[in-house]
């Protein structure tokens, strides 16, 4: 198994879940200049990370890399056989992939949907708006529990890499006291550190 990533991006989680997993994976940095180059657009087409490899395997989207590996290596428990307990990681995941994470690139990549100033900045606001409303939500859900259904999974690897991205955007999210315990729960993490250490990260 390789997983091709950048710095900090998405692929953090795949990272991570590789660590919490404990199996032998190889990793290689990506550079933004690199993800439009040949050798990695044969893996990608898009030009984006991450991208993994497992034989003669290649997966590009990190839901579908850390479905496979949950689904490839049961006993890390990363995602339940039980249908019920699946169905509401998979939602939760979903919810960090598909909207989360599009926020933020609405609020990262500004000027690639809106050429005047005045029209990016709007974008970044209600970018940002609606992040927390989300995060709201997925607060709510750590109310009474350190996991998103409970237990350790794949969704709570996504769910880290995206408040370490809010702490970036210099996001408040201090109305939300679950998200910050969370945040340190997974930071102290063996697993994370370990995915950290290895991008080059604090």
């Amino acid at each position: 198994m390789k997983l091709y990533y950048l710095q900090g991006a998405c692929s953090l989680a795949v990272h991570i879940v590789l660590e919490w997993i404990g199996k032998p994976y190889a990793s290689q940095a990506v550079s933004r200049e690199e993800l439009k180059q040949a050798t990695f657009l044969a893996l990608n087409p898009l030009g984006s990370a991450p991208a993994f490899t497992d034989g003669d395997l290649c997966l590009t989207q990190s839901s579908a890399i850390l479905q496979y590996l949950a689904d490839k290596y049961p006993k890390s428990q990363l995602l339940s056989q039980d249908l019920v307990e699946r169905a509401q990681t998979l939602m939760w995941l979903g919810l960090i992939n598909s909207d989360i994470h599009r926020h933020y690139g609405l609020l990262f990549g500004a000027p690639m949907y809106a050429q005047h100033e005045s029209c990016q900045k709007e974008l970044q606001s209600n970018a940002v708006r609606r992040l927390k409303q989300f995060y709201a939500v997925v607060n709510q859900q750590l109310a009474d529990k350190d996991y998103l259904v409970g237990k350790r999974s794949i969704a709570d690897a996504y769910l880290y890499v995206t408040l370490r991205w809010a702490q970036r955007a210099d996001i408040d999210l201090s109305d939300f006291e679950h998200l910050p315990r969370f945040f340190a729960l997974l930071h102290q993490d063996d697993g994370v550190q370990a995915a950290l250490a290895a991008e080059g990260l604090k």
